[in-house]
């Protein structure tokens, strides 16, 4: 269940081609079979001069149950600002909060979980934000290059298009961008399929996470 949170991340995109708007995005979670499995949404907000991008995934399988929720404050640069996170994975439940500001990272976990500070870059994005800043990227027709992620601990990661494809979204079809997202792990690398559908807004369409038992996905609903 560990990608499955890993696949809502990777699909709020929550940009513009033009800068970013506020935004509202439903999705369905599916199993291989296409099966609903559960659903999540995304959205864009604007406090003050800042922007409030959040992200929430509810799904199950029998006996396990899958709740994230995901908050980020971000700059006009798409540098982040505070990222919170708070999950429920069947019994393990957790909650943290990370600051970024002057060069480096205060994380801090609910709960008597503890403090920790790392050294980051100047303009340090975690998760949400970086996505944030792909899809304005990918809109400007440019692809950027291998970077680091926050997500709790650093994660490198890097963004390769691969190519224009027909998707079903909603049961109809959908012009795409398809992009192959690498994130490396401590356990290897995590490879993602995301799909931007082809509008003004660059939508995040479609992202697809391979299991041992097929491919799960979310997939927008129009």
């Amino acid at each position: 269940m560990h990608k499955l949170y890993l696949l809502g991340v990777f699909c709020v995109l929550s940009a513009h081609a033009a800068g970013p708007r506020e935004e509202t995005f439903r999705y369905e979670v599916k199993w291989p079979s296409g099966l609903g499995l559960g659903e999540a949404q995304m959205r864009a907000s604007r406090d003050g001069g800042n922007w409030i991008l959040e992200f929430q995934v509810e799904a199950s399988v029998p006996g396990f149950r899958v709740f994230d929720k995901y908050r980020s404050t971000v700059d006009e640069k798409f540098c982040t600002l505070t990222f919170e996170k708070e999950f429920e994975h069947g019994s393990r439940k957790g909650k943290e909060t990370t600051t970024f500001a002057d060069g480096k990272a205060t994380r801090v976990t609910a709960g008597g979980g503890g403090k920790s500070e790392f050294a980051v870059a100047g303009c340090a994005r975690d998760a949400l934000t970086y996505l944030f800043f792909v899809r304005e990227e990918v809109a400007r027709g440019r692809i950027p290059g291998p970077q680091k992620l926050y997500f709790g601990a650093g994660y490198d990661v890097r963004i390769a298009f691969t190519g224009t494809e027909s998707i079903k979204v909603s049961e109809a079809p959908l012009d795409s961008d398809k992009l192959r997202v690498t994130v490396a792990t401590t356990n290897g690398k995590l490879e993602l399929d995301l799909f931007l559908a082809r509008d003004e807004a660059r939508t995040p369409a479609l992202v697809r996470v391979p299991f041992a038992m097929g491919n799960f996905s979310m997939e927008w609903v129009r």
